[in-house]
C-alpha cells in the first residue's frame, strides 16, 4: 500500500510563533470567559472573529487554499493548547480542519477544492461531517442514508444525528449508501451538500451533558437533489475510505485535545492543593493528595508522549491505523481519570458549577464516544495486530 507523506509547509520557527500566539489567545482571552461560554451556550462573536483572523479555521488546510498548512505533528501541538480551555473553542473550527475539511483535502477533485477550501480555511464556510446516524455511529458500515442516481443527478434521503456544527454549517460532507456492500466495496459514497439545498433540514440544537457552546443537531435529507459534481472524488467508492482516513487522523487530534484538557485539570489541582488548607495545613502536604497529583501527572506525560509518537507515525506513513486508535483510546480514558481526580482533590468545591474542574469533568466524557468509541478503538487495535501477524505468517 502506498502512503502519502504529509510535508510541513510551516518551518519550526514560524510554527513556534503560531503556537505561542495560540497559547496566549487561549489563556488570556478564552480562559477568563469560560463561564460566559457555559452560561450562554455559545462562543462569543469577538472570540470567533479573532480565531478566524488568526487562521484557526484553516490551520490544517494547505496554504494553496488559504490555510496555514500545518501537518499532523504540528496539529497535535496546537490541539494540546486548544484543549486547555472550553472545548467549544476547538469545536468551532474543528470540523473545518479535521474530519470534514480533510475529506476535501485528500479526496476532492480539483474543482471541488477550488469551490470550497478557501472559504472553509477563512471560516466563511463551516463544514460539517454528516456520517453518524441513529443506527450507524462508530461503524459506518451500518449506514442507511441512501443516494440514488436519477439521470445525471443524485437524490439523497436519510437522517443524521449528533452532527457537530450543523446549526452553523454552510456545507455538509455527507455519507450515503449508493448500493449494498459487495465484492467491490462497502458501497458508501460521500457528497458535498450545501446547507441551503432544498430538502436539507437542520433540527434544534441538542441539549448535552457538557461542551456548552459546541453545537450539534440532527440533519434530515429529504429528496435532496445534487449534480454529479457533488460526488467527492467523482467516484462512488471514495466514501468509506474517506471516512476511515479522516476519522483515523481525527483520532490523533482528539487524543492531543484530551492531553491539553488533562494538563488544565492537573494545573487546577496543583494550584488548589498548594493553597487550600485543612486544619491549617495546605492539603498538598497530605500524602494521599500528593498520590492523586502524581497519578494525574503520570497520565499527562504518558499521553503527551503517545500523541507525539502517533502523529509522527502518521506524518511518515508508518502507521495510520493502530497508532491513532491507541492514542485516542489511552488519552481519552486518561483524561476522564485525571478529571475525576481533579474533582476529588477539590473536594466539595469541585462539584460546584463555575469551577473549571466541574466543567472539565462533564466535557471530557464525550471524548470517549465520538470519532469512534473506546470499544471500537480496542477492536481496531486488537484486530489489526492479529491480521498483521497472520499476514506475516503466510
Amino acid at each position: 500500500m502506498s502512503v502519502t507523506i504529509t510535508p510541513a509547509e510551516v518551518d519550526d520557527e514560524d510554527f513556534a510563533a503560531i503556537l505561542e500566539q495560540t497559547r496566549q489567545f487561549v489563556r488570556t482571552v478564552v480562559v477568563p470567559r469560560e463561564n460566559e461560554i457555559s452560561a450562554t451556550d455559545a462562543v462569543p462573536d469577538d472570540i470567533r472573529r479573532t480565531a478566524a483572523e488568526m487562521g484557526l479555521f484553516g490551520y490544517a488546510i494547505p496554504q494553496q487554499w488559504g490555510g496555514l498548512g500545518l501537518n499532523l505533528a504540528q496539529d497535535v501541538e496546537l490541539a494540546m493548547e486548544l484543549g486547555y480551555t472550553s472545548l467549544a473553542l476547538r469545536s468551532m473550527f474543528g470540523t473545518n480542519n479535521g474530519i470534514a475539511g480533510q475529506v476535501l483535502v485528500n479526496f476532492g477533485t480539483d474543482e471541488q477544492k477550488s469551490r470550497w477550501l478557501e472559504s472553509i480555511a477563512s471560516g466563511e464556510t463551516i463544514a460539517s461531517f454528516a456520517l453518524t446516524e441513529p443506527g450507524a455511529g462508530s461503524n459506518p458500515a451500518g449506514l442507511r442514508t441512501r443516494a440514488v442516481r436519477d439521470g445525471d443527478d443524485w437524490v439523497i434521503d436519510g437522517q443524521k444525528c449528533f452532527i457537530t456544527n450543523a446549526p452553523l454549517a454552510g456545507l455538509f460532507v455527507t455519507f450515503a449508501r449508493t448500493r449494498p456492500a459487495d465484492a467491490d466495496g462497502p458501497g458508501i459514497a460521500v457528497f458535498l451538500v450545501p446547507a441551503d439545498t432544498p430538502g436539507v433540514e437542520v433540527g434544534a440544537k441538542d441539549r448535552k451533558m457538557g461542551q456548552e457552546g459546541a453545537w450539534t443537531a440532527d440533519v434530515t435529507f429529504t429528496g435532496v437533489r445534487l449534480p454529479a459534481s457533488a460526488l467527492v472524488g467523482g467516484s462512488e467508492d471514495v466514501g468509506y475510505r474517506a471516512a476511515m482516513t479522516s476519522l483515523a487522523r481525527g483520532r490523533v487530534h482528539i487524543a492531543a485535545l484530551a492531553v491539553g484538557t488533562a494538563q488544565r485539570a492537573l494545573d487546577e489541582s496543583v494550584a488548589h492543593a498548594a493553597s487550600a488548607t485543612q486544619g491549617g495545613t495546605p492539603i498538598g502536604e497530605f500524602q494521599l493528595v500528593q498520590a492523586m497529583l502524581a497519578d494525574q501527572q503520570t497520565g499527562v506525560l504518558a499521553g503527551r508522549a503517545l500523541v507525539r509518537d502517533a502523529a509522527a507515525k502518521w506524518v511518515s506513513g508508518e502507521d495510520r491505523r493502530i497508532a491513532p486508535s491507541a492514542a485516542k483510546l489511552f488519552c481519552t480514558e486518561m483524561v476522564g481519570k485525571v478529571a475525576d481526580l481533579a474533582v476529588q482533590v477539590h473536594g466539595g468545591s469541585g462539584y460546584m458549577r463555575e469551577m473549571a474542574v466541574e466543567r472539565i469533568y462533564r466535557e471530557v466524557r464525550l471524548l470517549r464516544l465520538y470519532e469512534g468509541t473506546s470499544e471500537i478503538q480496542r477492536l481496531i487495535i486488537g484486530g489489526g495486530l492479529v491480521k498483521a501477524a497472520q499476514r506475516a505468517a503466510r
